[in-house]
């Protein structure tokens, strides 16, 4: 990516907005960090293994993964250019995570550790540096929140309710509805609401049916009743 890229991406996400590229400069220097490239389907975190940094995604898409009992695949965050992940794990120094961290698509990541904000000085950018991270941990635990609620639900039905208000939340409604992208495969969403793909495609299909939703690939309508 272009450093005119890289300065857009970082300048958008909650952890550098508002600050110029010096500052940038500054904040990223003191969390060391590096860019990692990945291609699609690569590991970039393997499970059990400690976070020794948190990522900021600058391009592409990376899944955090985990497994359930019966050792299938539950994807727990889908993050895109801009987000992190990792956050929380790497702040606590979990020794044996279960989450592990797979590239979706070709992506580019920034690693960043927040040890160097609290070891050193907390004056000048250091100080703003942890008020912004302190704020994005409230902000994933917010998001774990909503996740949380797909997870607690008992049928697929419900899942994909709440699943699409999540993701037509704040979306302007058209003549017949609120239109949408899911940004994941149909296998992908399977894995993130916690069913498999023959039932999801099922119940998809059976809303559709309805007159709930309408879909055609990952174009979504949110049918009005």
């Amino acid at each position: 990516m272009t450093e005119k890229e890289y300065y857009a991406v970082l300048s958008a996400s909650p952890l550098f907005a508002g600050l110029d590229r010096k500052e940038t400069d500054e904040a990223v220097g003191r969390m060391e960090g590096r860019v990692s490239s990945y291609r699609k389907g690569d590991f970039l975190h393997a499970p059990g293994t400690p976070f020794s940094a948190f990522g900021l995604v600058l391009y592409g898409s990376v899944h955090a993964c985990t497994d359930d009992v019966n050792g299938n695949r539950l994807i727990m965050a889908e993050v895109g250019a801009g987000n992190t992940f990792g956050e929380a794990l790497c702040f606590l120094s979990v020794p044996e995570p279960p989450v592990y961290v797979t590239a979706a698509s070709d992506a580019g990541v920034l690693w960043l550790s927040p040890a160097p904000l609290w070891s050193g000085s907390s004056d000048g950018i250091g100080a703003g540096m942890q008020k912004r991270f302190a704020a994005v941990l409230a902000a994933r635990t917010l998001k774990m929140n909503e996740r949380i609620q797909i997870l607690s639900k008992r049928t697929i039905r419900e899942k994909l309710t709440v699943y699409f208000s999540g993701l037509t939340r704040g979306l302007a409604s058209g003549p017949e509805g609120v239109a949408f992208t899911v940004p994941l495969s149909r296998e992908d969403m399977a894995a993130y609401i916690g069913t498999d793909r023959s039932a999801l495609s099922r119940e998809l299909s059976a809303m559709k049916r309805e007159g709930l939703i309408d879909y055609r690939k990952n174009a979504f309508l949110l049918k009005k009743r």
